[in-house]
């Protein structure tokens, strides 16, 4: 997909501002308490998703992440398809006080390959 030259700006900033996670660590670090946070739409978390993710579309991120999320330390590893709305949410989650709030380098679409689920 084709992105404007803003938005692309403003994702590649997000991307320099939080960590970033491989695929290969997802699994891991879920089974150590990390919560996987879908930010894609529910449509799209309809039709894949990592299992047990949480699923908050990014157009709602701030009104509802206190409501599932309330304790600020929890590691959150943020994802989309591939990369920006994984790495904006995630530098969103962390100026609102999550301050483990990372993004699944590649989004659920690397996640899949590593998983051999493509």
């Amino acid at each position: 997909m084709a992105y404007t030259e803003k938005f692309q700006a403003l994702a590649d900033d997000a991307m320099a501002k939080v960590q970033s996670v491989s695929p290969d660590q997802v699994d891991e670090m879920i089974a150590e308490g990390a919560i996987a946070l879908d930010i894609r739409d529910s449509e799209e978390h309809a039709a894949g998703h990592i299992d047990g993710s949480l699923n908050i579309s990014r157009g709602k991120l701030e009104m509802n992440v206190e409501g599932l999320i309330s304790d600020p330390d929890t590691v959150i590893l943020c994802y989309c398809n591939a990369n920006n709305r994984g790495a904006l949410s995630a530098a969103t989650l962390r100026s609102m006080g999550y301050q483990n709030a990372r993004y699944i380098a590649g989004g659920f679409k690397a996640y899949r390959t590593t998983t051999g689920e493509v």
